[in-house]
């Protein structure tokens, strides 16, 4: 069974905007914790985002002020608003536990990565 499932990416120009979604399962979803990563082929997977309860959301430096992640409990859904994007930004985005809470995921199911969601930056 797929803990989460992210949709949302897609062909987009520089400077355009899109946004994906992570819808996960309850379980998974009220861990209260999730991050955004991606990964070029051939490149090592990198973290995007995270937002952890109700704290203040990080972001890698490579998209501070572009990205903005967001959590809708009503839909067991966690957001990346991504604008101003750049031919740099293509990749898969994939949603995962952010970097520690590796265990409570496994506990509550998520043993393998989702299928992500290919973003194409290009003019």
């Amino acid at each position: 069974q797929e803990q989460v499932v992210e949709s949302g990416g897609g062909l987009v120009q520089p400077g355009g905007s899109l946004r994906l979604s992570c819808s996960a399962s309850t379980n998974i979803f009220n861990i209260k914790a999730m991050a955004w990563f991606r990964q070029v082929a051939g490149k090592e997977r990198e973290m995007v985002a995270r937002i952890i309860y109700d704290q203040t959301p990080t972001y890698a430096d490579f998209v501070k002020g572009r990205f903005t992640i967001s959590r809708d409990s009503t839909k067991s859904t966690v957001y990346l608003q991504m604008n101003n994007l750049e031919p740099e930004d293509t990749a898969v985005y994939y949603c995962n536990a952010p970097p520690g809470w590796e265990r409570q995921f496994r506990r509550a199911g998520m043993n393998v990565w989702g299928k992500g969601t290919l973003v194409t930056v290009s003019s």
